[in-house]
């Protein structure tokens, strides 16, 4: 095969990592694949699929299917069975009339689809007692347990699954050694409607004859108190394994283990003597059982475990990725603070536990508190609230290092406070390491640019994105809060898909939402709900809507339409019912345009833009995808429908809120933003004059930041749909609170939830919702990509891309990456000074001239096999210079400078963080 002819790569199927794609929950996963080809403009015009059985015959052959489809392609077989093992590979054919070989067979496994296929039964390793403690309002705990069982097995082993969850959180030992690498396991799920079970290959742990199988049981979530001063307990005290193991041996036979049985399993308090989400881990090694998990253990001392009964029609299989140890962080620094304690600064805000390695005497006891700041040089923990985020690890005694690492919490953090470390053991800097945990999503999207600032802002998004995305998309990782909160994962939704493939993940969510949403379509304004008491919220229910529609657009997942279309039509349709014949959402409590930095520092909801208006735009917008979403579905009654009420509501928001000449009754940023975004306005002098308002009322105050949740997403799409680009920039690059930068001058390495977390006198915001690590201001990046980079989706799953990079802000160069479902793509522009001679008098690829004394923007895009591109050149004044079709490859074009610079930019190529750090 020459390096021209396509090569089929990358098979996978459904939202599963290439790879990962044991214990399926689906009967018929899509298969998806991607195309390597150098054969310029590549498209497929055919594939085929074939299914093999485990003796490599070809069972469904699928036959040439005349396509272009690649993403999520229709099961061709029939639909797995209960632990159905099969490979799958993939040819293509292009336009060329070129045909790949066949692909790697990838491997599928099904998990258990039915309840049936369950012999196993809850256990626990207490029977079940009620918790004064709990009536007295007191936060109780219940201490992580073991649990274990000796297995015989007759004959050498062939194949060994495993398949496990738990009412809490578990990690699974067999003959002594950890079973996976998941963290935090199964997850936080709407535990009620959906607990998910992860299938384990365990094939090579296990041997003939004597086998133990071991389990470690802590509360997590299930069992933990969730929510701020104090929280409650939401979904039980008694924490429960259930776990089934099969075994097919080489004599034919298969062995199935299952919990709750038998009275085989046997339980025993850990060497964890407290363990929480919030309050950390309290460990003593004193109290460890050599061998626990390893036959011939003597478990006299064990008591029984007890039967839980539980309904087995809730298990569901694992959707995204698990949660995983990522990355280790090293000390950068280790100081006394003022008054004599050991801070340990990481460099950078971030989310998982500390591994420690220390030698000392039993029975002493290290402690690690841990911070996202500093105040005057101390450990900041009043933003944590109630959570105490604190780790003790007591030592055993004896030769060499003892190396521990919290199991079943986590911690956001910066900064650690080490006390009671041993004189005389191996020094502090070299014996911590911070353990980044968060879902081990697949990295997809990439950005940077001249301005060393705003590549930092990006930086900075991304680790937001990795803290909060543990397991659920949460608000915040660090204080007595972390929840799934709807408002912030609507407005981050298209940062994040661009970040990392998070479709698995969100998918996940989703199917929490819809399990939980009221009967009378109401959506919880955290998920999974723990709030007791909830209310209709513009923009927090609406993600509902917008989240399956982003999984649409950006990841081509027409089935997250199918799957949540009940839940959309039932968000929306209450909404309408709230606004009446009116058509306006004018009635009831809204969050609206929450943390405006106008608004009292403790009523964050207290913003300056209307809070109906906002509802009734948020309402509209929803309306019109909505009716999309049904077009795609096929639901053409439902499109006109919805569309229609749509039109309904704009016209009520155009004679409510609108003035003829175009201004709006609520002379806000965030107002401006929602009408010129959710096209609002009735007529094109308005829409004008609206968008001349905005970019006064930027001006107005500065170019610093005068918008909340709601308007800091659209206000920078907003002005640059007004021909207002330039001062796009200057609010994007504004250095003074409050802005996107502020904070990164601050030395911030995440996302702050308030524009002033740290006043620029050092001070903290005193308020006790303050959180340092907040992804949703950073929604600005989805801007980044789409437009200063140029990078951004035409088609859904990036099939068709728009390549459309806007210049600006004294900025000379820009990149943004996406590895799409189709593969690597890019928009890149760079300017390249004046022609040197030899370029002088050359001809453009678009007709133009350029001289010697002209500077010249380089355009390169990068468009994937199987995809097209639209790609719009920019020229003087906002203007379009050159609207161009094409295919697949590399592609380079040279154009006059937009801005008109002649200058060669320096080596730095831009703004230096550096530099204005040495300046201050």
């Amino acid at each position: 095969m020459s390096a021209m002819d396509p090569t089929v790569t990358a098979v996978r199927f459904e939202h599963r990592r290439q790879g990962d794609a044991l214990g399926v929950g689906a009967a018929a996963p899509g298969v998806s694949w991607i195309t390597e080809t150098g054969t310029p403009g590549w498209r497929q015009d055919a594939y085929e699929i074939e299914v093999l059985d485990e003796g490599g015959e070809v069972v469904a052959p699928s036959g040439r299917v005349e396509s272009e489809e690649s993403v999520l392609v229709p099961w061709p077989a029939d639909r797995l069975r209960s632990r159905q093992r099969c490979r799958v590979r993939v040819r293509v054919w292009g336009s060329d009339g070129a045909a790949s070989g066949w692909s790697d067979a990838a491997a599928v496994e099904a998990g258990l689809l039915e309840p049936s296929d369950w012999a196993a039964r809850f256990i626990s390793p207490e029977d079940e007692v009620h918790d004064e403690a709990e009536d007295e309002g007191e936060p109780p705990t219940t201490a992580p347990s073991l649990l274990r069982r000796d297995v015989d097995l007759p004959a050498p082993v062939e194949r060994a699954r495993l398949y496990v969850t738990a009412l809490g959180v578990y990690e699974i030992e067999i003959n002594g050694s950890r079973v996976g690498d998941h963290v935090l396991a199964p997850g936080w799920s709407s535990y009620d409607q959906r607990l998910r079970v992860e299938t384990l290959d365990v094939t090579d742990l296990l041997r003939p004859g004597a086998n133990a199988l071991g389990a470690w049981l802590a509360e997590g979530w299930y069992g933990g108190w969730l929510g701020w001063n104090g929280g409650r307990r939401v979904y039980g005290h008694q924490l429960a394994l259930l776990a089934q193991l099969e075994v097919a041996l080489a004599d034919g036979t298969v062995h199935t283990i299952a919990t709750g049985t038998d009275g085989t399993w046997r339980a025993h308090a850990s060497p964890i003597i407290a363990s929480g989400i919030y309050a950390g881990e309290t460990y003593d090694a004193r109290r460890e059982q050599p061998g626990w998990s390893s036959p011939d253990f003597d478990d006299g001392g064990w008591g029984p475990a007890f039967p839980v009964e539980r309904d087995l029609g809730t298990l569901v299989a694992r959707t995204g990725p698990p949660v995983r140890r990522t990355e280790e962080l090293r000390p950068v620094e280790v100081t006394t603070s003022p008054s004599g304690r050991t801070v340990v600064d990481f460099g950078q805000n971030l989310v998982g536990r500390l591994r420690i390695a220390v030698a000392g005497d039993a029975g002493a006891t290290v402690t690690l508190r841990h911070a996202e700041v500093l105040q005057d040089g101390e450990l900041c923990t009043e933003p944590l609230r109630l959570a105490e985020a604190t780790d003790r690890y007591t030592l055993r005694g004896g030769e060499g290092p003892e190396v521990w690492e919290p199991r079943f919490t986590f911690h956001g953090f910066r900064y650690a406070e080490v006390d009671g470390w041993p004189p005389g053991g191996p020094p502090l800097a070299d014996s911590l390491a911070a353990v980044v945990c968060h879902s081990d999503m697949e990295r997809t999207g990439w950005f940077a640019c001249s301005d060393e600032r705003v590549t930092r802002l990006h930086d900075n998004v991304v680790w937001g994105m990795r803290g909060n995305f543990l397991d659920v998309p949460t608000d915040c990782p660090q204080r007595d809060e972390r929840l799934g909160w709807t408002g912030d994962i609507n407005v981050f939704a298209p940062t994040a898909s661009f970040l990392y493939d998070c479709a698995g993940v969100l998918a996940s969510w989703l199917d929490d939402l819809a399990a939980e949403q009221f009967d009378d379509g109401r959506i919880p304004l955290v998920v999974p709900d723990v709030l007791e008491g909830t209310f209709p919220a513009a923009v927090w229910g609406d993600a509902a809507v917008v989240v399956p529609w982003v999984l649409y657009r950006r990841f081509g997942d027409w089935g997250a339409l199918r799957d949540q279309y009940a839940s959309m039509r039932a968000w929306v349709d209450h909404v309408v019912g709230l606004a009446g014949e009116n058509r306006l959402w004018d009635t009831g409590f809204q969050l609206a345009d929450w943390l405006d930095p106008a608004a009292p520092q403790d009523r964050p909801g207290e913003a300056r833009t209307d809070p109906h208006l906002v509802a009734t735009a948020a309402l509209c917008h929803s309306l019109d995808v909505l009716a999309e979403a049904a077009g795609v579905l096929g639901e053409a009654d439902d499109a006109g429908r919805y569309a229609g009420v749509a039109a309904e509501v704009r016209a009520a928001f155009a004679r409510e809120y609108v003035a003829p000449s175009g201004l709006l009754v609520s002379d806000t940023q965030t107002a401006y933003a929602l009408a010129l975004r959710y096209a609002l306005l009735p007529d094109d002098e308005q829409r004008a004059r609206a968008g001349r308002r905005l970019a006064r009322l930027v001006r107005r105050a500065g170019y610093r930041i005068a918008t909340g949740f709601v308007g800091t997403p659209l206000v920078c799409d907003a002005l640059c749909d007004a021909g207002e680009a330039a001062t796009a920039y200057e609010l994007l690059t504004q250095a003074e609170c409050p802005s996107w930068l502020y904070p990164v001058l601050q030395g911030a390495t995440t996302v702050w939830e308030r524009w002033d977390g740290i006043r620029p006198d050092g001070s903290l915001n005193g308020t006790r919702m303050n959180s340092f690590n907040h992804y949703a201001l950073g929604a600005v990046a989805d801007w980044l990509h789409r437009t200063l980079a140029g990078l951004a989706p035409a088609a859904p799953g990036y099939r068709r891309l728009r390549i459309a990079p806007v210049p600006g802000g004294g900025l000379t160069w820009a990149t943004a990456r996406h590895r799409t479902p189709y593969g690597l793509a890019e928009s890149s522009w760079r300017v390249v000074g004046p022609d040197n001679p030899e370029r002088a008098g050359e001809t453009d690829p678009i007709g133009g001239t350029t001289t010697a004394s002209s500077g010249v923007l380089e355009v390169t895009a990068l468009v994937p096999p199987n995809t097209t591109a639209e790609v719009v050149l920019p020229g003087a004044d906002g203007e379009t210079l050159e609207e161009i079709e094409v295919g697949a490859g590399r592609h380079t074009w040279r154009v006059p400078d937009p801005a008109g610079r002649r200058e060669q930019p320096d080596a730095a190529g831009g703004f230096s963080l550096a530099a204005h750090h040495r300046e201050s």
